[in-house]
């Protein structure tokens, strides 16, 4: 199986994927064939462990399309997460920046998403 091809919640299997680059030591995510930041082709996936400090969060109360009327309001955060890259994801509706997340999975639209919670810790 290729780098590319280890399955995370894009393919439906419950866990967050992140490259980290073997030529300059950079994260990434979304998973690329290169480094984004030196063009290396030398990237390790890796599997996040789902901790992460939220930067922004919003409520979202208009759905862009019919299946995501149903779930209105939801909240989408962005996540520093704890190996060093920015994701966006559905969020608890608690959520407020600075507070310290762990990363379960919902559906949302038929699809399986990153669902951040408040961590216990």
């Amino acid at each position: 199986m290729s780098e590319m091809a280890m399955p995370d919640w894009i393919c439906g299997e419950p866990k967050i994927a992140y490259q980290r680059c073997g030529g300059c030591g950079a994260v990434q995510y979304f998973r690329r064939e290169f480094c984004a930041a030196c063009g290396s082709e030398d990237l390790t996936t890796l599997v996040a462990s789902g901790d992460g400090v939220v930067c922004a969060a919003t409520l979202v109360h208009r759905a862009a399309t019919a299946e995501a009327r149903a779930h209105v309001p939801f909240k989408i955060v962005l996540v520093d997460c704890a190996e060093g890259f920015r994701m966006m994801a559905h969020g608890a509706a608690d959520l407020a920046i600075g507070d310290r997340v762990h990363a379960g999975f919902t559906q949302f639209t038929g699809q399986l998403v990153p669902f951040f919670e408040k961590a216990d810790r």
